[in-house]
């Protein structure tokens, strides 16, 4: 269950008994990895909404040329 390079690490903390250092360090290596996946979201929801506003701008447009003069007034 633990990545491929994490087991010679969390094998040198166990042979030592040093739990509470092994906590902290899994703490560490998933609070960094939740980091990263949300950068990433975030990442990719910004990119969403610009691909959003830049349809609504491009239909804004259209629909602005269409206008006929008397709908201005």
């Amino acid at each position: 269950m633990l990545p491929q390079g994490a087991e010679p690490v969390v094998r040198a903390f166990i042979e030592r008994a040093d739990i509470a250092a092994l906590a902290l360090f899994m703490w560490a290596a998933v609070t960094t990895g939740l980091l990263v996946w949300t950068l990433k979201e975030l990442a990719a929801a910004n990119r969403r909404f610009d691909a959003f506003v830049r349809e609504l701008a491009r239909f804004n447009e259209r629909a602005g040329r269409a206008r006929s003069p008397r709908e201005d007034e």
